[in-house]
């Protein structure tokens, strides 16, 4: 008898489990073919580590028919009464970040007025391409004369309104464009055409130590000869509105601070402490410089209230708009949106500082008369 029940205990043991049940949300149990075609649509999560290496982006936005944003997509109309499949409309202007696509790792971008310079601290031979001025529509080189292409980097450049400088590593800086007021540093040539003119050597050295060229780029008609003085004076920042020819040291709210970098592009100037905070002066025509004054010109350096945005490390100046970056790698402007160069999605004009939203991390920015570019990190 015990036997027997052992007998039938090891059957009962030994019989198969019942089948997993699949079920749907709707509780009706589904076969294993629907269980296996859910999994494989179901989506994927993938994990990188904290050394995975984050990729360089480039953004940019703003008014594109001039070619600055370097999309010729956005500038070429489709062909025919209709557009076809896969080609896009003409997109004047870009009121949000767009990402390009390049196939060299920007180190360095400048905005002038209606164009941009991008560079790259690569020893290949193509270290700088340029686009913009209605007839370049995507980035081509900037052949630079270097006596050793293959050893120089380049690690700036800069823009003024119709004029660009290059600094190497090795070789001095670089100028090109429009040189009627000596911009470029060389002898002023009356009637000189500038479209057939080339990439000159502004100042060589072996050792170039300077890491940071500013250039005033003035927008519309402030760089003409027939400038009054009452127009010179207007927007000086130098604690009086007269004409001076000397370097003046900043006093106002700037007395006794750090400053660890500076900014201008027309005629309002922004720097930042080693604190962070900011303080401008200049022209306060668009109300850059509002938060502090209702004044159009503000001739004595003020701290701006902008505590909201954190402690900034970089500032950049447009012709009517201003941007801050600050440590936590957000992006901040404020100004007149002229051509949706602030990037915020809308054509309202902003005159506190405002968020820029984008898929990447910003590490530097750089700001034009209506479009801005900034240099990114991918977030993974």
């Amino acid at each position: 008898m015990l036997a027997a029940a052992g007998t039938l205990l090891g059957r009962r043991l030994r019989w198969p489990a019942p089948a997993r049940e699949h079920w749907t949300p709707a509780g009706r149990s589904r076969s294993r073919r629907e269980a296996a075609e859910a999994d494989v649509d179901a989506p994927v999560f993938q994990y990188v580590g904290e050394r995975a290496a984050r990729a360089d982006r480039v953004f940019v936005w703003g008014f594109s028919f001039s070619g600055a944003l370097g999309v010729p997509s956005f500038v070429v109309p489709a062909s025919g009464p209709e557009p076809r499949a896969g080609l896009r409309p003409r997109r004047r202007i870009q009121p949000v970040p767009y990402r390009l696509e390049l196939d060299h790792k920007i180190s360095s971008a400048a905005c002038g007025y209606g164009f941009t310079l991008l560079s790259s601290k690569t020893k290949d031979v193509t270290k700088v391409w340029a686009r913009g001025y209605e007839y370049v529509l995507e980035p081509s080189p900037v052949p630079l004369p270097l006596h050793r292409p293959q050893e120089t980097k380049v690690l700036q450049v800069s823009c003024g309104r119709a004029h660009s400088l290059i600094l190497t590593d090795r070789e001095g800086v670089f100028s090109m464009g429009n040189n009627s007021h000596g911009q470029c540093g060389r002898k002023v040539v009356e009637d000189e055409v500038y479209r057939l003119s080339v990439v000159r050597t502004t100042a060589c050295s072996s050792q170039t130590e300077g890491k940071s060229i500013l250039v005033d780029g003035v927008p519309m008609d402030r760089q003409k000869r027939s400038k009054k003085v009452s127009e010179v004076r207007q927007h000086c920042c130098l604690g009086h509105y007269n004409i001076t020819s000397t370097p003046t040291k900043l006093g106002g709210d700037l007395a006794g601070v750090t400053v660890v970098q500076i900014a201008t592009y027309g005629d309002c100037c922004l720097a930042v402490s080693s604190d962070g905070s900011v303080f401008g002066w200049g022209n306060s025509e668009y109300l850059q410089l509002a938060s502090v004054t209702d004044s159009t010109q503000v001739n004595v350096p003020r701290c701006l209230p902008f505590s909201e945005v954190g402690k900034v490390k970089q500032v950049a100046c447009g012709g009517t708009g201003c941007a801050v970056l600050n440590d936590k790698g957000e992006l901040f402007v404020w100004g007149k949106n002229i051509r949706g160069c602030l990037g915020i999605g809308r054509l309202e004009d902003q005159y506190f500082p405002w968020r820029v939203t984008m898929p990447g991390e910003p590490v530097d920015v750089a700001c034009g008369v209506d479009h801005m570019v900034t240099l990114a990190k991918s977030f993974i």
